[in-house]
This record gives structure tokens, sequence and C-alpha cells, in this order.
């Protein structure tokens, strides 16, 4: 009973962040409507990716050559922040069996990550909130996608739209919603110039999993100092 009022929690937890995880999901179907994919393509890569900006990564390579290995690179590239997101659950799965474990980080998504983590603080998170948070944002993300892919394949001409923008606009607004300050400068910027250089010189969309990597290496090298500097002057 216990379990179940949790998982209930969880879920109601995260239904204010429905509507906009539900437009957001609308507007990957619509791109992947105009890419050729049909509503079952999007649901299986929800179901097996789950992972917002990392899918429109994919939906924008896609073509009639899907380049897997790039895809896949990128993919990895985007996602390696879920890396520190399980490290900081791992008090919250102590003692769980792997299958749990495993079944219930692959709904682990930024929202109820965020919400479990401030309930983790106040002494009130536990898995089953975390996977009801999960299952919420998987339902609401699914259905909106399947609705972009099923309205978007009627839309014969998406630039009269400016459908064919959507990409550039919703990763121009996550990257201003990433953003903490003086800190990020160095990596965006190594990130940005590597891109720009590589993009001429690669085929595909490696330019992409070159930025990726050498912004995170110049993080990583990036002095404590510096950073613990600049991160006081942007609070």
């Amino acid at each position: 009973m216990h379990m179940a009022s949790e998982f209930r929690r969880g879920f109601t937890a995260l239904l204010p962040v429905a509507a906009s995880v539900a437009v957001y999901g609308s507007v990957l179907g619509v791109l992947a409507a105009q890419k050729g994919l049909d509503w079952l393509d999007i649901l299986y890569m929800d179901l097996a990716v789950f992972a917002g900006s990392a899918q429109f990564v994919m939906v924008e390579m896609w073509g009639e050559r899907l380049p897997v290995l790039e895809m896949a690179a990128a993919v990895l590239v985007i996602n390696l922040r879920y890396l520190l997101v399980g490290a900081s659950l791992a008090p919250l799965f102590q003692g769980q069996p792997l299958w749990r474990k495993l079944g219930v980080i692959h709904l682990v998504a930024d929202e109820n990550w965020a919400v479990t983590m401030a309930e983790m603080r106040r002494g009130r998170g536990t898995v089953m909130f975390l996977l009801g948070g999960g299952v919420c944002l998987i339902g609401i993300w699914t259905l909106g996608t399947v609705v972009g892919v099923l309205g978007g394949s009627l839309i014969a001409h998406p630039e009269e739209y400016a459908l064919d923008f959507a990409f550039t606009a919703v990763f121009t607004a996550l990257t201003v919603g990433l953003w903490r300050g003086k800190r990020d400068c160095l990596p965006w910027l190594v990130a940005a110039v590597l891109a720009v250089l590589a993009e001429p010189w690669l085929p595909g969309k490696w330019y992409i999993v070159i930025g990726g990597i050498g912004g995170a290496i110049a993080a990583m090298l990036q002095p404590e100092s510096t950073q613990e500097a600049a991160h006081a002057t942007s609070r």
C-alpha cells in the first residue's frame, strides 16, 4: 500500500509539467513526420531511448542512409550527464536489486530527477516516487510525440509555418535553460569553435560529436578555482 501511495505521489508531482512536456513532444513528432517516420517508429524511439534532446538530434540526423554510428556517438555525448544523475541517486537505490535499478533508471528524466532530489533533501524521496514521476513523463511524452506525428503528416509544407525552424528553436531554448553562468563560457566556446571548424571537413553530423566531446574535455580541464570563482560571480 505504501509503495502504491508513493507511486501516486510521484505521478501527481509531475503533472504540473505535463503540458510543457506534451507540447515539446508534439514538436518532435511533427519534425519526425517530415522525415518520413510514422507513429510506430516514434513510439519505439520513445520507449527505447526516452531522452528528449537526444531524440531531437536523432530525428534531425534521420535520412535515407541512417548514420547509425554518428547517431549513437551523438546520443552518447548528449546523455553523458546521466552518469552524474545516476550517481546522485545512488543513496535512493541502496539495497535495491539490480533489475529494479535498471528498470527505474531508464525512466529518469531531468524533471522527475529534480523533483525527487528535492524530496530526498526533505527526507521523503523514494524509488517508487521516482518511478511514478517517470511513468507520468513517459506517458505524456509518448502521447505528445504520437499526436505530433499524426498531425505533422498532414502538413505538406512545414516551412510555411516555420516548423522547419523548430529544431533550431528547441535547442536554443534548451541551451539558454542550461546556462549556469561564466563558468560555462570556456567549454561552450570550445564546443562551438570545434563544431564550426569540423563541419566543412567531416561527413554527416560528426561535427556535433566533435564539438560535444571537445566541450566536455574543456570543462574537465578547467581549473577548479576558476570554476568556483565564476560560480560565485554568477550567483
